[in-house]
């Protein structure tokens, strides 16, 4: 038998998952599949130090917040 997103042969004794939808995959092919396959909703971002979850699109309206404020100067001596 062979993984349905890889096309590569599953081995016995190896670790494989089983979706729900019925497809047999790799342990590390799983993702792809889920992805690919399902589309589940999920959001791209990054953790701050805080343990603050901030998505991209939050992360690019807070870049164009800053911006729009002056721009800092040097002084000169």
């Amino acid at each position: 038998m062979n993984c349905a997103v890889c096309g590569n042969q599953l081995y016995a004794c190896r670790t494989v998952f089983q979706c729900s939808c019925g497809v047999i995959t790799h342990a590390q092919c799983w993702e792809k599949h889920i992805v690919a396959s399902h589309k589940p909703p999920f959001m791209v971002g990054i953790m701050t130090m805080e343990g603050e979850f901030i998505s991209r699109s939050a992360e690019a309206e807070q870049d164009s917040h800053l911006a729009e404020k002056a721009p800092v100067t040097a002084e000169k001596k």
